[in-house]
């Protein structure tokens, strides 16, 4: 057999781009033939897709996509295992060329989309085949989370922040409005453009805290309901775009900047990689010693 040389596993990574431990044990089951190997390689892929797929996701890309005359677009969020994958150019160009499917050809869901015909590193496709194929190759679970789509008769404007915040605004005014609107919402995170837009559950929960903490204070039962209405109208004011301060000029609220450009603002699109996800914690040390029982 010939010898299985780290120059050998390179020259396979290099023609497969299948993580090095795989590529080790292509080589070793075809005694040193790298061609076998390959072929081996290319096999076993799929099944290690498969595999991936059980791995928790919660790092990541956003991926956004406006159309040139600002009509139509979408923000995209697909999950990956490591933030260095989310930073590897097969993942990122995957992940624009989805928010550009998005926007084109208008998916009712996730599964839509993963029908879609599909053109990228390995060839025509699926969504889904390409997405299998990236798991592949990267080596990582990769799911394609959530998106939105705008299609409006005014205009849009986008801000990605580091690949992990991206905003989508549909509005109306001057195009630095936009850019203002998008990276203020980056900033701040707001959960609603006015109180209307706030989920129920989020004004219960700070209601029932408000509620305990205004409680303590031994105060009259009117003096307690006064706090906690003046509690959750202070919630409202932080957490709703038009009423919270305008990050480039702290005097004005959004809305009153808004009212002096003579623009406004119908509908925005939020996301943060990973928000919502339970992230596994992993002991490092714990990791690698399994991984070094299993090679003894």
């Amino acid at each position: 057999m010939a010898e299985i040389t780290a120059a050998l596993v390179k020259e396979l990574r290099e023609k497969t781009d299948a993580p090095m431990m795989e590529c080790k044990k292509a080589l070793t089951e075809a005694a040193g033939d790298l061609a076998k190997a390959e072929e081996i390689l290319r096999v076993k892929l799929g099944n290690k897709a498969s595999k991936a797929a059980t791995r928790v996701t919660a790092e990541g890309l956003i991926g956004l996509y406006i159309s040139a005359d600002a009509k139509q677009g979408a923000v995209i969020e697909v999950n990956c295992e490591t933030d260095f994958v989310a930073k590897n150019d097969d993942f990122v160009a995957f992940v624009n060329g989805l928010a550009k499917l998005v926007a084109e050809r208008n998916p009712a869901d996730v599964a839509a989309l993963s029908a879609l015909p599909y053109v990228g590193p390995a060839g025509e496709g699926t969504v889904e085949s390409t997405r299998t194929a990236l798991i592949g190759k990267i080596g990582e679970n990769l799911s394609i989370r959530r998106f939105e789509r705008i299609q409006t008769p005014d205009a849009l404007a986008s801000y990605v922040h580091s690949g992990r915040i991206g905003v989508l605004v549909e509005f109306a005014g001057d195009n630095e409005v936009g850019k203002d609107l998008a990276m203020h919402i980056a900033a701040t995170k707001p959960k609603a453009l006015n109180a209307d837009g706030v989920p129920a559950a989020d004004i219960a929960t700070e209601r029932s805290v408000a509620e305990a903490k205004a409680a303590e204070s031994g105060k009259p039962a009117d003096i307690v309901a006064k706090m906690v209405d003046g509690s959750i109208a202070k919630f409202l004011k932080e957490v709703t775009l038009l009423s919270q301060p305008f990050v480039k000029n702290d005097k004005q609220t959004v809305e009153q900047m808004l009212k002096e450009k003579k623009a406004s603002i119908s509908k925005f699109v939020l996301f943060v990689v990973g928000e919502g996800i339970e992230k596994k914690v992993t002991d490092f040390a714990a990791e690698v010693a399994a991984a070094a029982a299993g090679q003894a």
